[in-house]
């Protein structure tokens, strides 16, 4: 029993370190368009995220009991299971951090919780219909309702200020993305911590400290949001920079539609208990905007490395969970062995890091990747924009436009004097 305890804590503590991984990994959703349009400084957007990710975990606790108690049954279940979850989960968002990548915190638990369970007690351990209706339908749905919500609310403020004063206007727009990142932040919260007090509570309901079915007492929900709003803080600056500049480049107008889309898939889902990511919701929303401006172009080969992370999340977490679930059941040692190798793979990241590092104060300096084939054929074809209109009282100069000025011939080639010549 007193195995069981110690190994129960900690499985604990990993929970609460994958809660921190999520928040870092996860402040970009919240916080990389209001960084990039210049809403908000750097360390006052990370800031104030972390303080509305804290609020929002105590909000609600219906996806943390999806996870606790309907990805995968509970009976059976052996506690070195869940750490062996976690594992997987903690080393994939480690791993695409590094990468600067999008990726799903959410699906790499999923994943990793999946492929342990998977190992353990085979796939009837699986709650099948549970991960199809929420989990993998959302997975799929939830960006492209959000992208499209975006793009339409984006041609809607471009309608909306095309009659107002530009500077007017974007200065309303930064606002305007100021409170729609703190919803944002507050949607995060209350989606992804739960996800960290769902797997705590699955842990005590193995080790027989809960009852199954229980919800996540009051000491889980304050640890796994204050784990949350500390990683937010920390901020994952190099996903910050690809989310508010590497998919394509946002003006205000675009920024506020596309924080306000994800916000509100996130907020509906989290209230009907869907699990979804809230990276792939705002990555979704971001390219969203960036195709509802006239003349606004995406970075598809980004976009196109982004998608790739999001479908190799679920395989890959659950491999590393279920490489992970085998050794845990070796007995002590091979759980001593798993920990030594999550830190040890954790500190060689953290290691690689440093070779380049990307902070708060350089994330402005570091330009995005050249645009590929497919983003300059775009922008070669999109149409310029709409010349004055004609009226009867103000007939438009057809050659206004054509004027332009070109050297005259050498002084040696011509006896006239050298002069501008207009054509």
């Amino acid at each position: 029993m007193e195995h069981i305890t110690l190994l129960l804590g900690i499985v604990i503590v990993t929970a609460l370190v994958f809660d921190f991984t999520n928040g870092f990994h996860d402040t970009a959703n919240a916080m990389a368009t209001t960084i990039s349009t210049g809403a908000l400084r750097p360390k006052t957007a990370v800031a104030m995220s972390a303080t509305l990710n804290l609020v929002g975990a105590f909000l609600s606790v219906e996806v943390a009991k999806t996870i606790s108690g309907g990805i995968i049954n509970e009976q059976g279940i052996r506690v070195e299971v869940i750490f062996a979850a976690l594992v997987g989960a903690i080393l994939w968002n480690l791993l695409t951090w590094l990468l600067g990548l999008p990726s799903s915190s959410s699906h790499a638990l999923f994943g990793g919780l999946i492929g342990a369970a998977v190992a353990s007690a085979g796939w009837s351990a699986v709650n099948g219909s549970t991960v199809v209706t929420k989990v993998l339908i959302p997975a799929v749905a939830a960006p492209i309702v959000a992208g499209l919500a975006s793009m339409l609310a984006t041609r809607l403020s471009y309608a909306v200020s095309s009659h107002t004063d530009e500077k007017a206007a974007s200065k309303g727009y930064r606002a305007g993305q100021i409170a729609s990142a703190g919803l944002v932040s507050l949607a995060h919260g209350t989606n992804d911590a739960q996800k960290t007090m769902g797997i705590i509570t699955l842990a005590l309901v193995t080790g027989g400290v809960l009852a199954p079915g229980s919800n996540p007492p009051t000491w889980v929900i304050v640890s796994a949001g204050m784990a949350i709003a500390l990683g937010t803080y920390l901020g994952g600056w190099r996903i910050i920079h690809t989310l508010g500049k590497g998919l394509t480049d946002l003006a205000p107008q675009q920024g506020f539609a596309a924080q306000t889309s994800a916000a509100t898939a996130i907020l509906a889902s989290s209230h009907i208990g869907f699990s979804l990511s809230t990276t792939q919701v705002c990555s979704g929303a971001v390219l969203g905007a960036g195709m509802g401006r006239k003349g606004g172009v995406v970075r598809w080969s980004t976009a196109t490395r982004m998608f790739a992370a999001w479908g190799l999340t679920l395989p890959a977490a659950g491999l590393v969970g279920a490489g992970a679930e085998l050794l845990t059941r070796q007995g002590t040692w091979g759980t001593v062995v798993t920990g030594v190798l999550l830190i040890a793979g954790s500190t060689v990241i953290w290691a690689l890091s440093r070779r380049k590092p990307v902070t708060s104060d350089n994330i402005h300096e570091i330009e995005p990747e050249s645009a590929g084939v497919v983003t300059a054929a775009v922008a070669a074809v999109t149409p310029p924009p709409a010349g004055p209109v004609a009226t009867a009282d103000a007939p438009v100069d057809a050659t206004a436009d054509l004027k332009t000025t070109i050297p005259s011939p050498d002084a040696g080639t011509s006896a006239e004097p050298n002069r501008a010549a207009t054509v």
